[in-house]
């Protein structure tokens, strides 16, 4: 049987693949920052909805990645929480 690992391993060996991981992670790594970060205030989705003048259904699918958030948007979520957003490109 072969391993997943093994699996993710030959599969990053081309470049389409290698590509859409790493697209994937970014997103992925925004979504837990700030699921990280809405926990780490103590608020529910309903409470930052509340501060952010927004329903907990479009938190949900903020965090849920089912929309892709503006710039805007992960500010205003930023300053809810107690944060400030920083974009950076490497």
């Amino acid at each position: 049987m072969t391993k997943l690992a093994d699996l993710h391993a030959k599969f990053m060996a081309d470049p389409g693949y290698a590509a859409a991981y790493a697209e994937a992670d970014a997103e992925y790594s925004v979504i837990e920052a700030m699921i990280s970060a809405r926990a780490e205030a103590g608020l529910t989705q309903e409470a930052l909805a509340e501060r952010m003048g927004t329903t907990q259904s479009a938190i949900a699918r903020l965090e849920g990645g089912r929309v892709s958030p503006s710039v805007e948007t992960l500010r205003r979520y930023a300053k809810a929480v107690g944060k400030r957003l920083r974009v950076e490109m490497v």
